[in-house]
């Protein structure tokens, strides 16, 4: 037999064989549910500017591809809580807590259009429609920072399912999607430290107003923020809009105090829990910092 034959059959074996394994590598739910709703991910895409392969691996995850008790019975597929603004019909599951209140759905479009409104309308997503359509691994990591979910491993599970599916082949059946249009007349800038969102307070500005902005219980950002509820926010106070870190991030390791400090100005500063800034410097909450002292920060 001719050896260049033999050469060429075993080299379709193998290709075979890549294939196969290929395949069963992929969970068969998973490819079945990117089969249903891709069309309604890239319908999306294209009327909301979000990207159809970052709609697909949330719906998955958050979903567990469509088999959740929150998909099955409230068509849910986002993992979406009510939320101060919801005026639709609600489902009680137990997620972070027990008992919490989470959107309930007609059908699974619905879910998938509350899903672009959610995001388009929160302020604190508005840095994510800067990015290309393509960057989803841009998408994937700004919506952890955001806050969308409090697993730490979030951006790297969405982008894990968009490359091990090949979802971001959806991304490129954008076509000519329309610039988004500003949900609010003047939102609050959104940035980041120590890997949380936070905003800087305005003049006027108020829990409850916040808290209507990014859609977060007014009474658990006073907690965030180590604050009570009669506080009276000020220009230019930061109010974080998830929970501070046990401590800082490297490379802060050590601050000094300087004139006008406090303990909470600190912790705001470096994005720590009130409490776990006393507790690491061996502090109670009668300590005073003084110009010169020198804090741990982690």
């Amino acid at each position: 037999m001719n050896k260049r034959f033999l050469t060429l059959c075993a080299f379709i074996l193998l290709l075979t064989l890549c294939a196969d394994a290929y395949s069963q590598k992929r969970n068969s739910r998973y490819v079945e549910y990117v089969n249903r709703y891709s069309e309604l991910a890239v319908e999306q895409m294209r009327e909301h500017r979000i990207p159809a392969s970052i709609t697909l691996a949330q719906g998955l995850l958050e979903s567990g591809a469509g088999m959740s008790e929150l998909a099955r019975k409230s068509n849910n597929h986002f993992g979406i809580k009510c939320g101060s603004s919801w005026n639709g019909r609600t489902v009680s599951h137990d997620d972070d807590a027990r008992g919490e209140c989470f959107r309930a759905y007609r059908n699974p479009k619905d879910s998938y259009e509350d899903h672009s409104a959610f995001l388009k309308r929160g302020a604190r997503y508005a840095f994510l429609f800067e990015l290309d359509l393509t960057d989803y691994k841009g998408w994937a990591r700004g919506l952890k920072k955001a806050g969308y979910a409090t697993d730490p491993s979030y951006a790297n599970r969405l982008i894990t399912i968009i490359e091990d599916y090949e979802l971001y082949k959806y991304d490129r059946r954008s076509g000519r999607a329309p610039k988004p249009e500003p949900t609010l007349m003047n939102p609050h800038q959104v940035y980041i430290a120590n890997d949380i969102a936070y905003v800087i307070a305005r003049d006027g500005d108020t829990f409850k107003g916040l808290g209507k902005e990014f859609d977060i219980s007014w009474k658990k950002l006073v907690k965030y923020n180590d604050l009570h509820r009669d506080y009276t926010l000020t220009n230019g106070d930061i109010i974080y809009l998830k929970e501070k870190k046990k401590k800082a991030s490297k490379p802060n390791t050590v601050y000094i105090v300087k004139d006008g400090d406090s303990m909470h100005t600190i912790s705001q500063m470096y994005g720590i829990r009130l409490k776990n800034l006393y507790k690491m410097n061996r502090k109670d909450g009668e300590y005073v910092p003084e110009i010169g002292d020198r804090l741990r920060l982690r």
